[in-house]
């Protein structure tokens, strides 16, 4: 069996290493990357870091506005797929790489297989979300990470082709813990465990909102807290044009690869985020998270306590850091880390 994965974006890379590694022992893979994260800090150091096979083709898109970039990334996705002629293609998530392939597969006529489907954060001016709908809807395999995530999926009328597999981000993230705490991270950085907060932002309700990241690095600076705060390339350009000043105790650094990152992660003594990945990571070690969002498609996380939703008002933000202290054991399911192994045995079945 041949099968087209398609990534694009950091997360992706995190979500396709364990398929990946799971999927060649039995089949063929031919791994896409369209290019949408393209420097060493955003890509290749991913791969580096997580042992992920060199990409069969690499698109090269790169950066640009949502419809020029996604239209780029059909037409030459739409000249691979035509090639290779694959017997099924896989995306994850919910970036414009997934919304590109997803329309790709679906022209073409090839079964298309979406890991991490069903996730909603009911907010249709989020890009991510109308990417998810779309996906999910022109799906034939339809892999949830969790049952709220299969709930969803029912209540738009979606239950053919739905399996409820776990959360591959669990998989990567039980797999690499040990060698995350082995890196010397915190010591080259300068930090204590448990003596300092992580801070991630890239979401453009927030980087393209100069009130939210206003709000957001005021926070940071006046929280009298040490701060860790990789800064995605999108929001270090906006911030030098807003002229904002980030706190002396707030350390910027470039984005960190994935066992860098999960070292400070599982250290940290809060973590502040616009990602939906962190906080599920979070979620995952016990570490309580404050989304610097409205709503959330890891609802889980907010419905067991361990994270709450602060947006990006400063009052609410400084409040969490002070006060939002959750207690007690994790107690919903995101799997056994065995998601990757489950979804390539179902799409053996896909012939």
């Amino acid at each position: 069996m041949r099968v087209a994965s398609v990534v694009g974006a950091r997360p992706q890379f995190v979500k396709a290493a364990p398929v990946s590694a799971a999927l060649r022992k039995q089949h063929t893979e031919v791994l896409i990357h369209t290019g949408q994260h393209y420097d060493d800090e955003m890509s290749a150091s991913f791969f580096r870091s997580l042992r992920i096979p060199e990409p069969d083709v690499n698109l090269g898109i790169g950066s640009g506005p949502h419809g020029e970039q996604t239209g780029r990334m059909l037409v030459e996705l739409e000249r691979v797929l035509l090639a290779d002629r694959p017997d099924a293609v896989l995306v994850y998530g919910d970036t414009n790489s997934t919304l590109a392939a997803a329309l790709a597969a679906a022209k073409l006529h090839l079964p298309l297989a979406h890991v991490e489907a069903g996730l909603r954060s009911h907010n249709r001016h989020m890009p991510e979300e109308i990417n998810r709908v779309v996906a999910d809807h022109l799906s034939a395999l339809l892999f949830c990470p969790t049952q709220t995530a299969v709930e969803n999926l029912a209540a738009e009328g979606i239950r053919a082709g739905v399996h409820l597999v776990g959360d591959v981000m669990y998989d990567v993230a039980l797999a690499t813990a040990q060698e995350a705490r082995q890196r010397d991270t915190l010591k080259r950085l300068g930090v204590a465990a448990k003596d300092y907060l992580l801070c991630t932002v890239h979401r453009p309700s927030n980087t393209d909102d100069p009130h939210s990241l206003r709000a957001i690095v005021e926070a940071l600076g006046a929280c009298g807290r040490r701060v860790v705060f990789p800064v995605h390339p999108r929001t270090r350009k906006v911030i030098g044009e807003l002229g904002l000043a980030l706190g002396p105790n707030v350390t910027a650094t470039e984005p960190l690869d994935y066992l860098d990152f999960q070292c400070l992660l599982m250290e940290a003594a809060k973590v502040l985020t616009d990602s939906g990945g962190v906080q599920k990571e979070a979620y995952f070690f016990g570490i309580p998270c404050l989304t610097l969002r409205d709503e959330t498609e890891w609802i889980e996380t907010v419905e067991d306590g361990w994270n709450v939703l602060v947006g990006a008002d400063k009052k609410e933000i400084l409040a969490a850091i002070s006060d939002f202290n959750p207690k007690g054991t994790q107690g919903k399911s995101f799997g056994d880390g065995r998601a990757a192994e489950r979804i390539v045995e179902i799409l053996s079945g896909i012939r």
